[in-house]
C-alpha cells in the first residue's frame, strides 16, 4: 500500500509565494504520474498539475506561469512551487500518486489527506 505525505500549505498574502511536498512511501516498485488536485470550499476537485516519471508536465490554464510542479524520482517526492498567488488559489490542495507495488502488478491511484493554502491579506 502507498501512502502519501503532503506539508507545506498555510496562511500568505496575495501575490506571495508557497512551496508544497508530497512524499510517496510503501510499497512501491515504481510510480508512473505524479501531481495535485485541489478543492475550494462549496466547488468540486480540479485538476492542477501532473508530471510523469519521464518529466512530462500537464498544468491548468488557471496556474500556468504561476505554479511550477516538479518531482524527484529518487525522493518519492513531488512538489509544487506556487507564486503570484490569488485568493482564489486558495482551497485543500490533494497530492495524487499512479503506483504499482510489484513488477507485474496495475498501476494504483492513491490520494494524499490535503493541506490547507489560504491566500488572504
Amino acid at each position: 500500500q502507498v501512502h502519501l505525505v503532503e506539508s507545506g500549505g498555510g496562511l500568505v498574502q496575495p501575490g506571495g509565494s508557497l512551496r508544497l511536498s508530497c512524499a510517496a512511501s510503501g510499497s512501491i516498485f515504481s510510480i508512473n504520474g505524479m501531481g495535485w488536485y485541489r478543492q475550494a470550499p462549496g466547488k468540486q476537485r480540479e485538476f492542477v498539475a501532473t508530471v510523469t516519471s519521464s518529466g512530462s508536465i500537464n498544468s491548468a490554464e488557471s496556474v500556468k506561469g504561476r505554479f511550477t510542479i516538479s518531482r524527484d524520482n529518487a525522493k518519492n517526492t513531488v512538489y509544487l512551487q506556487m507564486s503570484s498567488l490569488k485568493p482564489e488559489d486558495t482551497a485543500v490542495y490533494y497530492c495524487i500518486a499512479e503506483a504499482r507495488p510489484t513488477s507485474d502488478s496495475v498501476y494504483i491511484v492513491t490520494w494524499g489527506q490535503g493541506t490547507q493554502v489560504t491566500v488572504s491579506s
